[in-house]
């Protein structure tokens, strides 16, 4: 297997980066902490279950970590194998719908941002079953994986849910070329527009 490149050091950037993660998702967990309580006990009302979904994910430098979602698929969706999401998904709830529409769905991941497997902004973290598949056909798919993943993303902002691997992939790599504390700002000024206006969330 290919090894990773090295990304020039930027302390400066990097460590700016990583005390904003740590303010913001501490003040959002405090604030949010009822709003997700209420969200948990909604899910688990509609659809019997763990409210919280944890999963494998690898982040950066390959680094496998366990990232949290509220569920917003039924408890069995993965009984007939590994499925990539999709638009209209038969296995996606009610109450899923309207959050993953609103991304509210990730909001657990403040706790993956503050103990610092993700940041707030960066490429979306993908299942090591994921990466064995698209590593077959996507060239530099894995770089992905040179920086920290984040909450929301380049690609996120530019369609989401809608864009294919090969499609994000681009996006992804236009970021970590161009990583700076504008072009974050920049993602998170468009992340706060897809939330109200839910464009890119199905």
């Amino acid at each position: 297997m290919e090894e990773l490149p090295v990304l020039p050091k930027k302390p400066i950037y990097e460590l700016v980066k990583r005390i904003f993660d740590v303010i913001m998702s501490s003040l959002a967990l405090v604030v949010l902490a009822l709003p997700m309580a209420l969200i948990a006990l909604v899910i688990v009302v509609e659809s019997p279950g763990k409210p919280i979904y944890a999963q494998t994910r690898l982040g950066k430098n390959e680094k496998p970590f366990t990232i949290y979602k509220f569920r917003s698929m039924l408890m069995n969706a993965e009984a007939d194998g590994l499925r990539w999401a999709e638009n209209d998904d038969e296995r996606v709830t009610k109450v899923g719908k309207a959050l993953r529409k609103t991304r509210l769905d990730e909001l657990p991941q403040l706790w993956n941002i503050l103990i610092g497997d993700m940041s707030f902004v960066g490429p979306r973290p993908e299942r090591p079953e994921f990466y064995a598949v698209f590593d077959t056909y996507i060239i530099g798919f894995r770089q992905r994986m040179l920086v920290k993943p984040g909450l929301s993303g380049l690609a996120q902002v530019n369609g989401g849910y809608d864009l294919k691997p090969e499609e994000k992939i681009v996006y992804d790599l236009k970021y970590i070329d161009s990583q700076s504390v504008w072009l974050d700002f920049f993602c998170m000024l468009k992340t706060i527009g897809v939330v109200f206006g839910t464009k890119g969330a199905h």
